[in-house]
């Protein structure tokens, strides 16, 4: 299984990352990428590998264009392919995090939005390309059956200072009381016969 690639493009006026290779055919386009996490370091990845839980666990969504746009793309059992990163807290920190948490402060509470522009998410990728591979769904409702899964092995590091950041977010608006956005991670989930793959051995 050949190692997946990650590349931004631009076309005019127009400019996306695609996502090609590994366990899927043509190119994906990312759509957005998003994190969950827990209350405390010692979990809140979506993914555990042998018994071990990560401190968050980063999702980048890519849609496959062939289906035209996002929504058909969901009903489609090629639609969807997500590269999950697993955050491992310690002292080498992920450096590039920084380029996201520096928007924070401007998205504090529900419903705010800020501007990201000329970002290459590839720069949040482990030196390792080593990834495991499942067909699944996405782990929010409704859940869709749509997702090929590219976990990657290799977590990247962050310190506890970013993921204290990550815990600043509030879930409610600016009028309401600060409640802090944290453990937005699901339940493992049992196999029911989905056949996990490598790309290592």
């Amino acid at each position: 299984m050949q190692s997946f690639l990650k590349k931004a493009y631009h076309s005019g006026m127009l400019s996306f990352a695609v996502l090609r290779g590994g366990p899927i055919q043509g190119a994906y386009r990312l759509r957005q990428l998003h994190f969950h996490w827990g209350s405390s370091d010692d979990y809140g990845s979506e993914h555990i590998v042998d018994g071990v839980k990560y401190a968050a666990e980063l999702h980048m969504v890519h849609w496959n264009p062939k289906h035209g746009n996002f929504a058909p793309a969901l009903k489609q059992r090629d639609g969807v392919a997500v590269v999950g990163v697993f955050l491992q807290v310690g002292k080498t920190l992920k450096r590039e995090m920084k380029r996201i948490l520096e928007e924070i402060d401007s998205i504090k509470t529900k419903g705010k939005e800020s501007p990201f522009l000329h970002f290459d998410p590839s720069i949040l990728f482990p030196k390792s390309r080593d990834y495991w591979t499942y067909e699944g769904s996405f782990t929010t409702p409704p859940c869709e059956e749509c997702v090929t899964w590219i976990l990657l092995r290799e977590p990247i590091v962050v310190s506890p200072d970013q993921m204290a950041k990550l815990r600043s977010l509030s879930m409610n608006t600016e009028n309401e009381p600060f409640r802090p956005l944290v453990d937005n991670w699901r339940p493992l989930q049992p196999l029911k016969g989905r056949v996990v793959r490598a790309s290592f051995k």
